[in-house]
């Protein structure tokens, strides 16, 4: 439970926009899938599960559970475009290196992201840029 006393926030959420990303790459579940776990072992998480769907005729949706909280990617590849969602709870760096790993692996050639304190009291939005 979280600790209302403490300044830390309970969580941390980021939204990744990525555009311009290899075709190929944001239509398979495999490849999303291993791409996806990897950088979630890297940055330091702990994975409990995954789920990837593939829609016909093309898109990908995923979710890999850690149990830090989870990842999710649903992708676009016709508009070579894939939105992430990555949620952490407890050391929220963990969830700006997974972001700044997928958005490297993924090769997407301009990306937009957001990152949100997640806590009952709902601390201010940070916000950030990178393209």
């Amino acid at each position: 439970m979280y600790n209302t006393k403490e300044s830390s926030p309970a969580g941390r959420h980021v939204l990744v926009e990525l555009n311009d990303c290899p075709r190929d790459l944001i239509d398979s579940t495999s490849s999303l899938e291993s791409v996806m776990k990897s950088c979630a072992v890297e940055a330091g998480a702990t994975i409990v599960s995954s789920h990837f769907h593939r829609f016909a005729p093309q898109g990908v949706s995923g979710v890999v559970i850690i149990a830090e909280s989870h990842l999710t990617i649903h992708s676009w590849p016709e508009h070579g475009y894939a939105a992430i969602d990555v949620f952490t709870c407890g050391k929220s760096a963990i969830a700006d290196h997974i972001a700044r790993l997928l958005i490297d692996r993924i090769g997407a050639q301009s990306h937009h992201w957001k990152a949100f304190d997640r806590s009952p009291s709902a601390p201010a939005t940070l916000s950030c840029k990178d393209d």
